[in-house]
């Protein structure tokens, strides 16, 4: 037997249920007319307790929906942007996001991650509004897209901007536990259909290389120490002499993090052999006097490291010396090399601090300081040492 009560009680088999019908204007919002919870209780006095409650509830809910369904007053006169969802919305605005990305991922990590994530998120306020991230739909992200390209942005620097705008609302959404989707994760973005920096040609690498250990100041020593060794421009600013090892039977440098710069992935941290051109730009730095911790202290202190300023006075200077690359042309040219001395994908990943191409390439110890020596011995162009000594002599 089944009896029913005026507080929305329903007694079934000595359990209670509370059971409402929901308003004909907002059936279309419910899969069924009625609403049945068990209340989990045979006593009536409980069962009273929980639907009165749950009955307050319902009606602050259907208010509100009742609200969101009619249309906003003068809503043409709105700032562009904002909807009256904003206004619902009890999700983190996108600033708000911002400061939560930046303080659980910012750890030890340089101020261009802060600058860039500020830059590129305050792209998307700008033209969208500071809004909840729950209200960003996906016609938004399309706009602010068509917005970067009319700005005349790269199609790489519109990616790195999507990129950062997507982890940080991806972020939020997980810290939170939101039942919502990404806005901008499934924009579509314009490839770059530009051509590509080809390496720098052999015989202009030869003459650089030479000039700069002619030169030999701390910028054109900086480019040596980068040609033979495919570090990156960063990693090379930030080391300090306690991470060379001059003295080994394999000289050496070790990359490891600092609280001035940071690497890349973890996989950038490494032992890199010096040879050819780096070993002699080493050389030449420590006869010139280790009378400070950094190797390269116009760029580098205690808290920072410039890199954005050295790579516009090296890529300037070298504009005279190649048409084909700029100073992270000498990376790509180090992969080539490395590739016509046949030296093998796992070790050449190693070498670089480039990432696996594989899981398996994680397994074990990796490959000893000697024979990264040996296979980066391989790619040394014979004739700068050769002419380096000849310069010594006379």
């Amino acid at each position: 037997m089944v009896d029913k009560s005026p507080e929305y009680l329903m007694n079934k088999g000595g359990v209670f249920y509370f059971t409402r019908h929901v308003p004909n204007d907002l059936q279309q919002h419910y899969e069924r007319p009625r609403i049945v919870m068990c209340l989990r209780t045979a006593s009536k006095k409980m069962a009273l307790r929980a639907s009165h409650a749950l009955a307050g509830k319902l009606d602050d809910f259907w208010l509100k929906m009742r609200i969101s369904d009619i249309d906003t007053p003068a809503s043409h006169l709105l700032v562009k942007g904002q909807t009256k969802e904003v206004f619902i919305s009890s999700a983190p605005t996108l600033s708000d996001s911002l400061a939560t990305y930046c303080n659980l991922k910012g750890k030890d990590r340089a101020k261009m991650f802060f600058t860039a994530a500020n830059r590129n998120v305050g792209y998307v306020i700008q033209h969208l509004g500071d809004r909840p991230i729950d209200t960003y739909s996906t016609l938004d992200a399309a706009s602010f897209r068509d917005w970067l390209v009319e700005r005349d942005l790269s199609s790489s620097s519109i990616s790195r901007i999507f990129s950062t705008v997507r982890a940080v609302i991806n972020l939020t959404i997980q810290e939170n536990g939101l039942n919502c989707i990404n806005g901008f994760a499934k924009t579509f973005l314009p490839t770059n259909d530009k051509e590509k920096r080809p390496p720098i040609p052999r015989n202009e690498l030869i003459f650089i290389q030479k000039t700069c250990l002619d030169m030999a100041d701390e910028r054109r020593l900086l480019i040596a120490l980068i040609s033979d060794t495919g570090m990156r421009l960063s990693e090379a600013l930030g080391l300090v002499w306690k991470d060379v090892f001059l003295d080994h039977q394999y000289p050496h440098v070790s990359l490891v993090p600092h609280p001035w710069r940071p690497l890349k992935t973890s996989g950038s941290k490494r032992l890199v052999p010096l040879v050819g051109v780096s070993l002699e730009a080493i050389k030449t730095m420590h006869q010139q006097g280790v009378n400070h911790p950094f190797l390269f202290k116009s760029y580098t202190n205690e808290t920072s490291c410039n890199g954005n300023s050295a790579s516009a006075a090296l890529n300037k200077w070298l504009k005279a010396y190649t048409e084909h690359g700029v100073v992270h042309s000498f990376r790509h040219s180090f992969r080539d090399r490395l590739r016509e001395a046949e030296v093998d994908l796992e070790l050449t990943d190693q070498l670089g601090g480039w990432a696996s191409s594989s899981v398996g390439q994680s397994y074990g110890t990796g490959h000893t300081l000697e024979q990264k020596h040996k296979a980066m011995q391989r790619i040394v162009f014979g004739q700068i040492a050769i002419n380096r000594n000849l310069l010594t002599d006379q």
